[in-house]
């Protein structure tokens, strides 16, 4: 265990970092790793109660605070209630992190090691690290992912969470992954429907970039040679906010300069940056379930048919051999694709927690889909609910979501 305590402009950082079992609960497995946690306070602030920020994802870190007004957006209305607990989920950040460097255990071991950083085990590194600040109970923001981890909080220990606020993360609780995706491909057919009665000049742009990607024509700085199901997976920038004008632009530059490869690279979901979210990221859906590739089986025919339609969130097996970042991830995610993911939620602890709080729903979401977002919520009729379409998926890094939630919980009128 250690602490250090920084000073960053008008913020007191706290850095917290624990040794913990990578496997909860099994006292002959001896393997360890490091969870690491900021505790930001504002002056003035130090005897507020907690609230623990949980990432979306997985595979990414929480984000690294410098300033209370400006990083994150929500983090200025987080810190006028509360001390502010940004935790770097096991295998993410500066908690012992999951890098290509492990690859050379060999893809079996990595893949075992995988399993074990799921959303419960997320929820006993909390409580680890609650113990430690000495916080009775705390609150927790999850945003996407971290929504589907307060779920599982809620499962196992909702003693210790005062309240929950949940943007874009009420994920469904017991339906097949092959659901979700499907209802996803649903919301992504609407969204590409919606761009282009905007732009319409760009589904013709579309169609001949996803010729010149099948001709193998457009290669990126890293050597990626982009397969037409890899650049159609630039809609996934479409379920946020501002994210129509990621895709306006790169359809607006010519395909041959650099700006546009460039901004490609970036504009993709999944990269090399974060393995984990690539190789892990349908496990997020699988509470009793293996996934088998269910956002390439659940693909409808129009789909098949027009490639103007973008995709989102939904992963291809084929990039695992055509995405020089994923190719030395392939066995690793294929056995992952394979492995029978035990449950991970309970619906009667769900609905038996009393949970307090508020919870954004995003109507046009694409990740995570309003139809099982409403199903899950009438498990906590506790938890204040604002339906709305104002926002897209990234909401709360790029409005006032925090702050209507936090007036719906102590039952004033969103402003």
């Amino acid at each position: 265990m250690t602490t250090t305590i920084r000073r960053l402009l008008d913020l007191t950082v706290e850095e917290h970092t624990l040794t913990v079992p990578l496997v909860w609960g099994d006292p002959t497995d001896t393997r360890t790793i490091d969870i690491f946690a900021r505790v930001v306070t504002r002056e003035g602030g130090e005897r507020l109660p907690y609230l623990v920020f949980l990432q979306g994802g997985p595979g990414h870190e929480a984000p690294r605070p410098f300033h209370s007004s400006t990083s994150p957006a929500w983090l200025d209305e987080a810190l006028a209630h509360y001390r502010v607990v940004m935790l770097d989920q096991r295998g993410t950040g500066l908690s012992t992190p999951v890098g290509d460097a492990d690859l050379e255990r060999g893809s079996a071991a990595v893949a075992e090691y995988l399993t074990h950083l799921r959303a419960d085990a997320i929820v006993r590194d909390c409580e680890a690290m609650r113990e430690h600040l000495s916080a009775e109970t705390w609150s927790v923001l999850g945003q996407s992912f971290g929504g589907f981890t307060t779920l599982a909080y809620l499962s196992t220990d909702s003693d210790s969470l005062a309240d929950v606020f949940i943007t874009g993360g009420l994920s469904t609780v017991d339906r097949h992954p092959d659901e979700v995706y499907a209802l996803c491909y649903d919301k992504m057919r609407a969204a590409s429907e919606r761009y282009y009665r905007r732009f319409p000049e760009h589904r013709d742009v579309m169609r001949r970039l996803v010729d010149q990607a099948a001709a193998g024509e457009i290669v990126l700085p890293d050597g990626e040679v982009v397969s037409p199901s890899r650049l159609r997976s630039v809609g996934s920038a479409l379920g946020t906010n501002d994210g129509w004008q990621t895709v306006w632009s790169l359809l607006e530059r010519d395909p041959a300069s650099n700006a546009f490869r460039h901004d490609l690279m970036h504009a993709m979901p999944y990269g090399g940056r974060n393995p984990l979210y690539f190789a892990f990221h349908e496990s997020s859906y699988a509470s009793g379930h293996a996934t088998r590739w269910s956002a390439e089986r659940t693909e409808p025919q129009d789909f098949r048919d027009d490639v103007t339609l973008f995709t989102g969130e939904h992963i291809r097996r084929e990039w695992t051999e055509t995405v020089p970042a994923f190719q030395p991830w392939r066995d690793v995610t294929l056995a992952l694709a394979d492995f029978e993911w035990p449950r991970i939620y309970n619906e009667v602890a769900i609905a038996a927690s009393g949970a307090t709080g508020a919870a954004a729903v995003y109507v046009n979401d694409v990740y995570v889909p309003m139809e099982f977002s409403l199903e899950t919520a009438r498990l906590l009729p506790g938890v204040e609910l604002w339906v709305t379409s104002e926002h897209e998926h990234n909401g709360v890094r790029s409005g006032p979501v925090l702050t209507h939630l936090i007036d719906l919980a102590h039952g004033r009128r969103i402003r």
